[in-house]
């Protein structure tokens, strides 16, 4: 990156931020990443260790995004599912992710293409 933004160049998802706050207050609370390498992005990620994705699907379906439109892969030698889409609100991209440890003798099977 050759030029160095300012913190207005984050002003989209630093308001998206603080709007998603006042919103949905009693969502739990994700990891939430902002970058001036992608400055129109906010991160939000939720990692849970229950099995599920309790977590992901409030944020999902709070953010109206469509079941459909929900990647998922395993990592970690299978032992982690990874929930992710994207939407857009208040005026920034949304990149939502969900981890969560897949259960001993649950393991995903290997995609064949």
């Amino acid at each position: 990156m050759s030029e160095i933004l300012t913190l207005e160049a984050l002003s989209a998802p630093l308001r998206a931020l603080r709007l998603l706050a006042v919103d949905f207050p009693d969502l739990p609370a994700p990891v939430v990443h902002v970058t001036a390498i992608y400055p129109d992005r906010l991160a939000l990620s939720v990692h849970e260790s229950d099995g599920g994705f309790t977590a992901f699907e409030a944020w999902r379906t709070a953010l109206g995004i469509a079941p459909d439109a929900v990647d998922f892969h395993v990592q970690c030698n299978s032992r982690t599912g990874v929930l992710n889409a994207h939407t857009r609100y208040g005026g920034a991209d949304i990149e939502l992710t969900g981890y969560a440890q897949v259960p001993d003798g649950a393991r995903m099977p290997a995609v064949v293409a």
